[in-house]
């Protein structure tokens, strides 16, 4: 019987259990995971898990029960040690061995960690897997005899910044937010989008810092103070969200090309070793749309890879063509991003008023992006306007009064 092996736990390694089967394998089917818990929804983490609105098993994309209806065997608590290609086999770390027909490589990411002074003290905190969340959790609630509040020094103004700086935030805690760039969201969006939750976060209480470089932390085993260039910002808790490093390590000792942090697949996850795919955060490239050579660390492209790599294994042709998007939660707003933004050469804003609106990237004339905030009918338009290459008129996104939705009925109706 033939085996499919998939390292990794994270969204894309979910999906692929489920899509091999729905993609008609009917060999062995081995899910490796290092953590201790089947995997599990991740965008909740830092939102309703930190708050306590949800357990760890509502977290699970599926129950144990699905798996073993799939015939589908998980591993928990396993690390793989090495790849060997050219015997087809993975060593695991406690030296057993596992043969493989198919591998599928779905490892993710890691959060970067800081690298400042004083950065193994207690109370420094990241924001990526359960444990993480837990540990923080613990350590916001576990001085019964100080006050509830506490002072929360967040380093890091993307948007895993700035979602955790808005839950601690509504939790009733004193939130700082750390940036080194000199706006907030300086490396993912345009000024506008930049300025509009500035205000957001600064309305809700939240102290911000831009331009502003830490130096070390400070305390005697416990952070007590973030020391930066030019201030002194007291901490009881430490949060660290500066971006994911993705776990490479294994396909790159294994021989498969590397690029950019990321291993390089086809349209069809495909590696360069013929019985190796891979999918999700750890891949790089060709984006359909852009014609660009991508990382895209979301969750909508790891489920659409696991499905094309396992429609691939399966002998299919079923490559990604879905436009790439992702969301953001903050406080009362929810920004809905599609396509990808490198390269554009213009903006548009369209204010529907102040608490919604969308800023769309062109290049060229042509739509390759929008970033839209409480305003998901725009999204959607995005979304089908970058799949099918509407040429929409300039003075069309410029008129807030044009619904956009009719404005494209229009361009696709039959001719």
């Amino acid at each position: 019987m033939q085996r499919c092996v998939i390292i990794g736990g994270g969204h894309a390694g979910a999906q692929a259990c489920t899509s091999l089967r729905r993609e008609g394998w009917t060999g062995q089917i081995i899910l490796l995971t290092d953590e201790d818990s089947l995997p599990y929804h991740r965008p909740p983490l830092s939102k309703t898990y930190l708050q306590n609105k949800v357990s760890a098993q509502q977290l699970l994309i599926r129950p144990l029960n699905a798996y073993r209806k799939d015939d589908v065997e998980v591993k928990l608590n396993t690390r793989v040690e090495r790849i060997e290609p050219a015997i087809q086999s993975i060593v695991l770390q406690t030296g057993e061995r596992l043969s493989y027909d198919k591998l599928l490589i779905c490892t993710g990411s890691r959060a970067r960690k800081a690298d400042c002074m004083g950065a193994d003290l207690n109370n420094v905190f990241y924001i990526k897997t359960l444990k993480d969340i837990e540990k923080l959790s613990a350590s916001i609630n576990s001085e019964k005899g100080k006050p509830n509040k506490r002072r929360i020094v967040m380093v890091g103004g993307g948007y895993i910044g700035l979602e955790t700086a808005a839950v601690l935030k509504k939790m009733g805690h004193d939130v700082s937010i750390i940036e080194r760039e000199s706006r907030l969201l300086a490396r993912v969006t345009a000024q506008s989008i930049s300025s509009f939750y500035h205000k957001l976060h600064k309305s809700n209480g939240i102290k911000i810092f831009t331009d502003t470089n830490v130096i070390a932390f400070q305390g005697k085993g416990t952070v007590s103070t973030v020391l930066c260039e030019d201030k002194v910002i007291p901490a009881d808790i430490v949060v660290v969200g500066i971006g994911a490093k993705t776990n490479v390590e294994l396909a790159k000792s294994a021989g498969l090309l590397i690029e950019n942090d990321g291993i390089v697949i086809n349209e069809l996850c495909q590696t360069t070793d013929n019985n190796i795919y891979a999918a999700g955060d750890c891949t790089i490239g060709i984006e359909h749309h852009s014609g660009l050579a991508t990382r895209i660390e979301s969750v909508p492209n790891a489920l659409e890879q696991a499905k094309t790599a396992a429609a691939t294994i399966c002998g299919k042709h079923k490559p990604v063509t879905a436009v790439p998007w992702f969301w953001s939660d903050q406080f009362d707003c929810k920004i809905q991003i599609a396509g990808l933004n490198q390269g554009y050469d213009e903006t548009i804003l369209r204010q529907c008023n102040e608490q919604a609106l969308s800023l769309w990237y062109l290049k060229q004339g042509k739509v390759i992006a929008a970033d839209c905030i409480n305003c998901a009918k725009e999204f959607m338009a995005a979304k089908k306007i970058i799949a099918l290459k509407l040429p929409i008129p300039k003075e069309t996104l410029l008129n807030t009064d044009i619904d956009l939705f009719q404005a494209l009925a229009q361009l696709t109706q039959p001719s």
